[in-house]
C-alpha cells in the first residue's frame, strides 16, 4: 500500500476506499471478519481509530447490519478491538490480540515481510514441545513406545515422498504430544504447528533424511527414559528444522 493510501491514524474515513476497492460481492460473516483482522493486522486502520460506520461496512461488504454486528463481536472477542459507548468500534494494539486464534495468528503471518513471527513461533514451540518430550521419557509407558515406534517407522517407510512423510512427522508429533499430562502445551504446540505447516514460506522443501536422524534421536531419548536428552533432541530438531526451511529475508531474529 502506498503512503498516500495508507489512513492516518484516528482517521476512520480515510480506511474506507481501501476496503471498498475490493470487488462488492456478497459475503458470509466468516469472510467479512478475516478480511477485518487482514486489514487491522496489516495496519490499514490503526490501533486507538474507529472502524467505519455500520452503515459503511454493510455497503462495502454487501451484507447486512446484522452480519456486521456479529462480525464486530468475533473481532471483539479475538482481542483485536473493543466497542466504546460514544466512540464506535476502537482497534486494540498488538499487545491485546489473542495471538493463538488461528485467523489473527494467519494473518500475522501473512502479513510478516521480516519472518519475525515465524521465527517466533518456532522458538516458542520449541521450547514448549522440548518440554513435552522432556515429560514424555520420563513418564511412557511400554504401550505409548511401541505407539511411537510405529509413527517413527511409518516415516521411514515414506521417506521417497515428501507429502507422505510431512504427514507421519505429524502423527510422530502427536503420539509424543498424547504422552504429556500437560494438555495446555499440547494444546499450543498443535496450533503453532498447524499454522506453520499452512504457511507457504514456512512449507519449503526440506531434507527428509535430516529430519529423519532428528526424530530418532528425539525416540531414542524417549526409549531410553532420559529426560534432558530428549528435551535437547526435540528442542533442537525443531530448530534447525526452520533454519532449513527459512526464506531469505532483511532481517534474521535470533531465537
Amino acid at each position: 500500500m502506498s503512503p498516500a493510501s495508507r489512513p492516518a491514524s484516528g482517521n476512520a474515513a480515510a480506511f474506507v476506499p481501501s476496503i471498498a476497492s475490493r470487488e462488492r460481492t456478497p459475503r458470509l460473516g466468516v469472510s467479512v471478519v478475516f478480511d477485518l483482522v487482514d486489514a487491522i493486522v496489516r495496519g490499514d486502520i490503526h490501533p486507538g481509530s474507529s472502524l467505519p460506520p455500520e452503515a459503511v461496512l454493510c455497503e462495502q461488504f454487501a451484507v447486512s447490519r446484522t452480519v456486521i454486528r456479529e462480525s464486530v463481536k468475533r473481532l471483539e472477542e479475538k482481542g483485536l478491538v473493543t466497542v466504546a459507548q460514544g466512540r464506535g468500534t476502537i482497534v486494540q494494539p498488538a499487545d491485546a490480540w489473542n495471538m493463538l486464534d488461528e485467523t489473527v495468528l494467519s494473518a500475522m503471518v501473512a502479513n510478516d515481510a521480516t519472518l519475525g513471527v515465524l521465527d517466533d513461533l518456532s522458538a516458542v514451540r520449541a521450547n514448549l514441545e522440548g518440554l513435552i518430550a522432556r515429560d514424555a521419557a520420563r513418564v511412557r509407558s511400554d504401550e505409548q513406545l511401541a505407539e511411537l515406534s510405529d509413527a517413527l517407522q511409518l516415516m521411514r517407510d515414506t521417506i521417497g515422498d515428501e507429502h507422505e512423510f510431512n504427514e507421519a512427522d505429524v502423527v510422530f508429533h502427536s503420539v509424543v504430544g498424547r504422552m504429556t499430562d500437560n494438555r495446555l502445551a499440547d494444546n499450543i504446540v498443535r496450533t503453532l504447528f498447524h499454522q506453520a505447516r499452512v504457511s507457504a514460506r514456512y512449507s519449503r522443501k526440506s531434507v527428509l533424511e535430516i529430519t529423519m536422524d532428528e526424530h530418532i534421536r528425539v525416540f531414542e531419548a524417549i526409549e531410553a527414559g532420559d529426560p534432558d536428552a530428549a528435551e535437547a533432541a526435540m528442542r533442537s530438531h525443531i530448530l534447525d528444522a526452520w533454519e532449513r526451511r527459512r526464506p531469505p529475508s532483511k532481517r534474521h531474529r535470533p531465537v
